[in-house]
């Protein structure tokens, strides 16, 4: 089972089990965060689209850690001015463990024929 979910702006795919790479959260390590922007839950064949939200599906997850990314260097640059600025940027961002995903797409229930088999 997947989901498509947004949060910060952006938008995930996850499955149960899953590390994501996320924008930074306001939950301390350790906490459960909950996503309830669902866009899409799929399982299998079986896709249920949201328009824009899937009513009653959520995303279940667990932060392990808040930290920062890899530096990244700006570099500001006018030729023939004698103009040079660097500095680098860190971005916050939050790993998060998916544990649970609801509101998936209903099985079709059990037919007479296959019952009686």
């Amino acid at each position: 089972m997947y989901a498509v979910f947004k949060t910060g702006g952006k938008q995930y795919r996850a499955g149960k089990g899953d590390r994501l790479k996320i924008e930074k959260l306001d939950a301390a390590e350790g906490e459960n965060v909950e996503f309830n922007e669902v866009l899409l839950v799929g399982e299998g064949g079986k896709v249920k689209v949201g328009a824009p939200l899937v009513s009653g599906s959520k995303v279940k997850g667990k932060v392990i850690v808040q930290a920062k990314d890899k530096k990244i260097d700006v570099i500001k640059f006018r030729r023939r001015q004698n103009y040079r600025r660097t500095y680098g940027h860190r971005q916050w961002f939050t790993l998060v463990e998916i544990t649970g995903i609801t509101g998936a797409p209903r099985k079709p229930a059990a037919t007479a024929k296959a019952v009686e088999e």
